[in-house]
């Protein structure tokens, strides 16, 4: 599939162009895809566009000749409706110029390479693996943009044999049934291509497996095309054990969090009870499968975000959002959690119930997570954690049994009636093993009942995973409390009032830029372009009046020109309003792009996406001169924690999701000043120090002196990944606070710091450009350009480090000439009024490394 990825790429495209233009000029073709789209329209989602449909029927198309490799069940294509109604609309197709098989002979090669791998497999799990794993390739290939919105991958045959074997071994160990059990109704509601209804068929007696293949096999799929390779995938394994062909009626063209919004029909059922009203009065017992995976898009141009569902949202505020003390929760969007969030309300009225994902391992351990631990624990009465690991953001080199970023683990729910307290069991797959070895070792396991486990005892924050934390930490005052962000008066408890995490723009490439005058040429461009929209935004009638259906044809009405305009939500709600925008020259200021990376910043609520706090934290220019604020990185951090102090505007990613301290916050236009140190702070610094000539400036550096602290970082770096940090006290108020300070000093003014004495080699005629700078091997040496070169960096400047890398790693790989992919914007360091400012800069930045090493090795201990 690797092999034809373009060629079948290439094809899809031809493909849903010729369908575009039949629609246009063959009037039977035009009548039987608007009743096939009417169709998929009641039941999936009422949004659906022709193209999504298109798409639907091109994949049909590419496919239907691999379904008959794998299916030798001729009665499929004749009895199946949902084959018989797609078949409707392709002879309509066909009957006047469009000729299939000529147009599918320029992919024969890849038919026919297929139809020999097919042909020699026989084992039952080597077909599935074989089929899925090029099922999911294909997808890949004409369909990128579906795929990845709908999480499609699929999952490796040795997990789905584990996870089914797993709850065969729960059902008779703690309900006394099994799979084969009248009564026992088993639902899959995210069925993909069918691979785990089909192990369970082949687990079931067969003396009961008619029974339970008409009346308790249950399963939704969202999207056309697996659906219907999940009806031929579970039809064929029915036959091949029976020997007799009997459609499945137990699948549903569904969106399975759509189901609870409002009463959905399903597509193609015949009778007066679908599949999905069979379902719903039937008594669930068992819930299985992988979720999607998708978080969602990476830029607003893309127009592919996660569909909204305002009930199974609603639970997952209540029930994970709500009671988690996480200062963002924005990880629980992932249509994982809303999973979980689904299933555990399906059971909500059953007293007993298992429900067993295959999922994202995420919500192990991070502190966004805590309610929703805290949520599954009172509700399930054991807990099965099986963790697969393979974060590669975590654990760089560690392999993934399913080839994505994020790591994975095996979740087995049981609820029972008697629930005293859960009893929560691990296992850890160790992340030095391959993905191979992992699939071994469930295939060498078999099941939860050869595992030796861990029994998990959770904290009072519903803590599952402690591995490294340090419980002291907890009985420290924090930086500032989630439930005190927003307060207006003095708060009790905690060192600030509130804290803001760094703007996120949603449009870098736009808002920032080394070069004013370029700055401001591209954002009176882009705000042309943006108003342009708005003018014909407001002689559109009529418009959508439901919030939500309105939301989604402005994502499908907007003009999404890169080279013109970066779309973002909350850009998109001020288009909704017709709200106009203007270029303001003052709105032009300087900010930290990343550490010792001064750019300049269009500062502006509709162009920035979020500009949090910061309106009140540098309101005007003058604020820069006499504020300063804490930068920490976020909580979820893939790095070392790191910190560092700016008196300008930070982005999210200065460090990594920033969370800033100020000393003051403003009211709007900055004319009346706050300090943002709590009264409480300076008192409980002055009593415990007993020196009430304490200030809270005194009390600020102290904390900047012990966040650089190595041995705070190492000892509480567990901690640090799961919430901000904590303040002890120590018995050297003053080392660390004059410490504080003298580095406070040294990172705001690292531009007015002494050069380095480097010797510069040269070649005439001399160039100051800088394109992409270079270290040699030994980190000696930088190479600046071909005409110049900087000799005798010294060792201990690679100490100091920031974000993944030294500081003079980080300004290296922020000052080179960029191009930004979409917009075709560049960004250009060089200064031509200062030609050498990034030599003093880089000379700067190693003096300023060299300092501060020398400073934090100088704190004392922590005791």
């Amino acid at each position: 599939m690797i092999r034809f990825k373009k060629q079948i790429g290439d094809l899809g495209i031809t493909l849903r162009q010729i369908l575009t233009d039949q629609l246009t000029t063959h009037k039977p073709f035009k009548k039987a895809f608007e009743q096939f789209s009417n169709l998929c329209r009641d039941a999936l989602n009422p949004k659906l566009t022709d193209a999504t449909i298109l798409d639907m029927l091109a994949q049909h198309l590419l496919t239907e000749r691999l379904f008959q490799t794998m299916f030798n069940n001729p009665e499929f294509r004749t009895q199946n409706r949902l084959a018989k109604e797609i078949e409707k609309v392709v002879a309509k197709l066909t009957s006047k110029s469009f000729n299939r098989d000529e147009f599918l002979k320029r992919i024969d090669n890849f038919y026919v390479a297929f139809e020999q791998t097919a042909a020699t497999l026989s084992e039952y799990s080597h077909k599935q693996e074989f089929l899925n794993v090029g099922y999911e390739k294909f997808f890949q290939s004409v369909a990128l943009k579906v795929a990845d919105t709908y999480g499609i991958v699929y999952t490796p045959q040795p997990i789905v044999e584990f996870m089914v074997h797993s709850v065969e071994e729960i059902l008779q160990q703690e309900f006394q049934c099994s799979l084969s059990s009248p009564g026992v109704h088993i639902l899959d509601p995210f069925v993909g291509t069918g691979n785990f209804l089909l192990r369970v068929l082949h687990e079931i007696n067969p003396s009961q497996l008619e029974q339970k293949y008409r009346e308790e096999l249950h399963c939704y799929e969202v999207m056309l095309l697996p659906y219907y390779l999940a009806c031929a995938n579970i039809e064929q394994a029915f036959y091949e054990r029976t020997e007799k062909y009997l459609p499945f009626t137990g699948i549903s063209l569904v969106d399975t969090f759509e189901l609870v919004e409002e009463k959905q029909p399903s597509l193609l059922a015949d009778e007066k009870t679908t599949p999905v009203e069979r379902q719903k009065k039937a008594k669930i017992l068992v819930i299985l499968g992988n979720p999607p995976y998708h978080v969602g898009q990476q830029d607003e141009n893309d127009n592919n975000k996660n569909r909204k569902y305002p009930v199974v949202d609603g639970w997952v505020k209540e029930h994970y959002a709500k009671p988690s003390k996480a200062t963002s929760v924005s990880k629980l969007n992932d249509p994982y959690v809303k999973a979980f969030a689904w299933a555990t309300e399906k059971l909500k009225d059953s007293s007993e119930g298992i429900i067993a994902f295959v999922t994202n391992n995420g919500f192990l351990d991070n502190i966004a997570f805590d309610g929703m631990r805290e949520h599954l624990a009172q509700t399930f009465s054991k807990i099965y954690l099986l963790d697969l690991g393979g974060n590669v953001r975590k654990t760089p080199g560690a392999q993934n049994v399913f080839g994505v970023r994020v790591g994975v683990s095996i979740n087995l729910l049981v609820k029972k009636t008697t629930h005293s307290g859960p009893l929560i069991q691990y296992v850890q797959v160790g992340d030095h093993l391959s993905k191979q070895e992992k699939l071994d070792y469930l295939v060498r396991h078999q099941h939860i009942q050869n595992l030796t486990w861990q029994r998990l005892v959770p904290d009072s924050h519903h803590t599952w995973l402690s591995n490294g934390l340090q419980p002291e930490f907890q009985h420290w005052p924090p930086l500032v409390c989630k439930a005190n962000k927003t307060a207006s008066n003095d708060v009790i408890g905690t060192l600030f009032k509130k804290s803001s995490l760094g703007i996120a723009t949603h449009r870098d490439a736009w808002v920032y830029n080394f070069n004013r005058a370029l700055l401001a040429t591209n954002m009176q461009r882009t705000i042309e372009a943006y108003n342009e929209q708005v003018f014909k935004w407001l002689q559109v009638l009529p418009k959508p009046t439901d919030p939500q259906a309105l939301a989604h044809w402005v994502d499908n009405w907007v003009s999404y020109e890169d080279t013109k305009l970066s779309w973002g939500e909350s850009l998109k709600a001020n288009l909704q309003r017709g709200k106009l925008a203007e270029f303001h020259l003052l709105q032009i200021r300087h900010s930290l792009y990343r550490p010792f990376t001064q750019s300049y910043l269009y500062f502006d609520r509709m162009f920035n996406d979020r500009v949090y706090g910061f309106p009140a934290i540098f309101p005007t220019p003058a604020t820069e001169l006499e504020n300063r604020v804490i930068c920490v990185s976020g909580v979820g951090s893939g790095k070392p924690f790191q910190t560092l102090m700016v008196n300008m505007i930070p982005g999210l990613d200065f460090l990594e999701k920033t969370q800033c301290f100020p000393f003051y916050t403003y009211s709007e236009g900055g004319s009346t000043r706050y300090e943002n140190l709590t009264d409480w702070a300076l008192q409980a610094f002055c009593d415990h120090y007993q020196n009430h000539k304490l200030t809270k400036w005194d009390i600020f550096y102290y904390v900047y002196g012990l966040l650089q602290h190595p041995g705070y970082r190492e000892k509480y770096a567990a901690n640090l990944k799961r919430e901000l940090p904590r303040m002890p006290y120590t018995s050297d108020f003053w080392a660390f606070a004059k410490a504080g300070q003298q580095l406070a000093d040294l990172h705001l003014h690292y531009e007015t710091q002494p050069e380095y004495p480097l010797q510069l080699v040269t070649k005439a005629p001399l160039n100051w450009r800088v394109e992409k700078m270079k270290l040699s091997k030994d980190k000696t040496t930088l190479i600046y350009n071909d005409t110049l070169s900087l000799i005798g960096i010294p060792p201990e400047t690679f100490e100091y480090h920031l974000r993944n890398r030294s500081a003079l790693e980080s300004v290296l790989d922020q000052y080179q000439v960029r191009q930004d992919k979409r917009s075709g914007i560049i960004n250009d360091p060089n200064r031509l009024e200062e030609e050498k400012y990034i030599v003093q800069l880089i000379k700067r930045v190693i003096t300023v490394s060299i300092k501060t090493v020398e400073i934090v090795k100088g704190l004392p201990g922590i005791e």
